[in-house]
């Protein structure tokens, strides 16, 4: 098999099912043949890394470890789901304090042991607080971390390709931004089927208003509503997300969706937010996000409920007052 790179690729929480989806895409993508496993739980840890062998893949050089300092040292590239799993009934938010907690540690191994690594992407929720402690903690670079928020984008596309019942490659650039979770906002705006612009099909008898709303709220509801079908959250769509995403930082095909990255301008300050992006092996880059007047106000909704996690996280102690990050990373003072 010909492989991108031959660079160390770390999968944190490779003992879960998004970890191992991670792994196995990684591998059929030909990343690198040099792919390290890592879950403080043996026993799965080990059964993931037998499954991988099993295969039959060319070439390939699985390790595996409980250690961390062992997994992130020499690490050139990282995706990390190591995260508590959202259950039945839980919002993301749900998460915040225990992940928030995990993801401080993780920045502080990442600093530890493999502060030359080249780009991170934050997988387990709230991703847009998790990647944002990570940033901090870790003392890379705004452009060298990235978190998984192109869910909401394909949920879009796929409840309108449902819908219209036509193939999802009909409907281009369905695009939410903001928050990855119930306060995202869903632009309709940049949003084209076959050429033609949803926001000039909203409103008429193909997509009435009621029916429109309607998809919106599905779309938000996405990942509950695979834990009512599966009765577990999602993995496999975004352990395939992700992959492109680190395959993209890795110097291979572009990816196609927004990502969470650190934004810090005139409109929006010290936040990870799905923006719209470009990932390459100089790391990520903020693209302009333009919309009608109605999705500008639901983006700065969301980015509102962002701070709110984030000041929530800041008074439990995981992260410092704003005014002292850049004691903690100076790429962020």
């Amino acid at each position: 098999m010909n492989y991108l790179t031959t660079d160390k690729l770390v999968i944190v929480g490779a003992a879960g099912m998004i970890g191992s989806n991670m792994a196995q895409t990684a591998i059929m993508m030909g990343l690198t043949p040099n792919i390290c496993l890592y879950d403080p739980y043996g026993p799965a840890l080990e059964g993931v890394a037998e499954e991988l062998r099993h295969c039959g893949f060319e070439g390939l050089n699985l390790t595996y470890t409980t250690d961390v300092k062992e997994a992130l040292t020499d690490a050139k590239y990282i995706v990390n789901s190591g995260g508590a799993a959202r259950k039945a009934g839980m919002t993301r938010e749900d998460l915040l304090k225990g992940n928030a907690a995990i993801a401080e540690q993780f920045g502080k191994d990442v600093r530890a042991y493999c502060p030359d690594v080249r780009h991170i992407v934050v997988v387990f929720n709230p991703a847009d607080i998790t990647g944002l402690v990570t940033l901090l903690y870790s003392g890379l670079k705004p452009s060298q971390v990235t978190t998984l928020a192109a869910l909401d984008s394909t949920r879009l596309r796929s409840e309108l390709s449902k819908y219209f019942g036509i193939p999802a490659d009909e409907i281009v650039n369905s695009r939410t931004y903001g928050g990855h979770g119930e306060q995202m906002a869903v632009f309709a705006s940049t949003t084209m089927m076959n050429g033609k612009p949803l926001t000039e099909i909203i409103g008429t008898e193909k997509l009435p208003d009621k029916d429109w709303e309607e998809i919106k709220l599905k779309v938000v509801q996405g990942g509950k509503n695979i834990i009512d079908l599966r009765g577990r959250s999602s993995f496999q769509s975004p352990a395939y997300l992700s992959i492109e995403m680190i395959g993209a930082a890795m110097g291979g095909t572009p990816f196609r969706w927004p990502a969470g990255v650190y934004v810090n301008n005139d409109r929006y300050q010290h936040i990870m937010m799905a923006m719209e992006t470009t990932i390459t092996k100089d790391g990520v880059k903020v693209m302009p996000v333009k919309g009608t007047p109605a999705e500008e106000e639901a983006l700065d909704k969301s980015y509102r409920h962002l701070c709110a996690l984030r000041d929530e996280v800041i008074s439990l102690g995981i992260m410092p007052p704003i005014d002292q990050w850049g004691k903690l990373n100076s790429n962020l003072g």
